[in-house]
């Protein structure tokens, strides 16, 4: 037993297949009793929503969920960054975090922004006329 407190007897000592049939017996049986419950897609979103706002009550809970989220963002972001300084940022998908998007400008405005799906005399400029830019180089305009 692995230092949770408690061993394990009876239907826990047994094996997870000889678990699986005696609980499919018991919901076979309840079908053909008519005791079954098959829940509808009202039910079980109602249900899903009194769980969510019961979780959402722990504070606790929530930021520590939230914490663990924002370390795999970091963690995930700086993978990117290691893979993109080694120079493999063309097969890593670049080395833009997920709130930087590449962006090609050229002299006339952002590449490709016309309404119309017609191309134009911009598509003629080669890359030297190309500049990438991150949202983080770009000044806040707030």
């Amino acid at each position: 037993m692995s230092g949770t407190g408690k061993s394990k007897r009876g239907f826990a000592s047994m094996d997870v297949s000889r678990q699986r049939e005696i609980a499919s017996k018991g919901g076979r049986a309840a079908h053909q009793k008519g005791t079954a419950h098959e829940w509808t897609s009202d039910e079980a979103r109602v249900a899903g929503r009194k769980g969510g706002e019961v979780v959402s009550r722990d504070r606790a809970h929530m930021a520590a969920i939230g914490r663990e989220g924002g370390e795999s963002r970091g963690a995930r972001n700086r993978r990117r960054q290691t893979v993109g300084s080694r120079g493999s940022e063309a097969t890593s998908g670049g080395a833009y975090s997920d709130r930087e998007s590449p962006v090609e400008v050229s002299r006339e405005g952002v590449a490709g922004s016309q309404s119309s799906g017609s191309r134009s005399s911009r598509d003629d400029l080669s890359d030297d006329g190309m500049e990438s830019v991150r949202d983080e180089d770009v000044p806040n305009r707030t």
